[in-house]
C-alpha cells in the first residue's frame, strides 16, 4: 500500500500479489530483470544489519496493509527456503502516527519470542476477523486472549528498546525510499515491489537475482 493512497486503502491496490510462491517463469528469467524498470538503485547505501557474510533481504511491511496480509504466506514460505547467504529480517512500516502502535507490536513479539506464534494471527486479526488494533489497549486486550502476560506486553511496549527499534525502522524505511508496502530492500542498495516487479512474486525473484553471491553491482 502506497503512503499517498493509505487513506483510499479500500479502492486501491499498490501490487499484484499471488500466493502461489516465486513462479517458475520468473525465476527462469534472471537477465530480464532491469535497473529503473523491475528494481531501484539507491543513490546513497542504506543501513545494514546483517554480517558481513550475509546478503541481507528486508521485507518492509505493515500490518494494517491488505497487501501485506494477501503476501505474507507467500513471503513465510520463501522465507522458510530462503538460501543460506541470505540474512532475511522484516520492518515494519509506519507511515502515519496512527500506524505506530502497531509497528511497536512487531517488535514486542520479536522480544517476546512470539513473532513465529502470533504474526500471522495479527493479519488474520485485522484482516479476516476486523478486531480492533488501533492502540496500546487495543493490542493488549487482544494479546491476553491470545495468552500473553498484559504486564510483560505493556513492559515491552513501552521499553526504550522497542521504541528505538521503531525509530530505526523508519530511518531504514527513508533510506530505501520506501513509498509502498509490502516492499523488499537487497544489500542495503536495491528495492524491488510489486509495483515495480509487476508482482510480489517476481519481486522475489528479482530479490534472489539481485542477492546472488558475488554478483557485480
Amino acid at each position: 500500500m502506497r503512503r499517498r493512497d493509505f487513506s483510499q486503502a479500500a479502492m486501491l491496490s499498490c501490487a499484484t500479489v499471488t500466493l502461489g510462491g516465486v513462479s517458475a517463469q520468473a525465476l527462469a528469467q534472471p537477465t530480464a530483470f532491469k535497473e529503473g524498470t523491475d528494481y531501484y538503485k539507491l543513490g546513497r547505501p542504506a543501513p545494514v544489519d546483517a554480517p558481513a557474510d550475509k546478503v541481507e533481504v528486508v521485507e518492509f511491511f505493515g500490518y494494517w496493509c491488505p497487501h501485506c496480509a494477501r503476501f505474507e504466506p507467500a513471503f513465510d514460505a520463501w522465507l522458510k527456503k530462503a538460501p543460506a547467504h541470505m540474512a532475511v529480517r522484516r520492518v515494519p512500516v509506519a507511515f502515519r502516527d496512527d500506524n505506530v502502535p502497531l509497528q511497536r507490536l512487531y517488535y514486542v513479539l520479536e522480544a517476546m519470542g512470539k513473532v513465529e506464534e502470533l504474526h500471522g494471527k495479527v493479519f488474520t486479526a485485522l484482516h479476516v476477523e476486523r478486531v480492533k488494533l488501533n492502540t496500546q489497549d487495543d493490542i493488549a486486550a487482544w494479546l491476553v486472549k491470545q495468552g500473553v502476560d498484559k504486564a510483560k506486553f505493556l513492559e515491552f511496549y513501552n521499553s526504550f528498546s522497542v521504541a528505538g527499534k521503531a525509530r530505526r525502522a523508519t530511518q531504514i524505511t527513508e533510506a530505501y525510499q520506501v513509498d509502498g508496502v509490502p516492499g523488499l530492500g537487497v544489500a542495503g542498495k536495491y528495492f524491488t515491489s510489486g509495483s515495480l516487479a509487476k508482482s510480489m512474486d517476481r519481486a522475489l525473484a528479482v530479490v534472489e537475482h539481485l542477492a546472488q553471491p558475488g554478483r557485480k553491482a
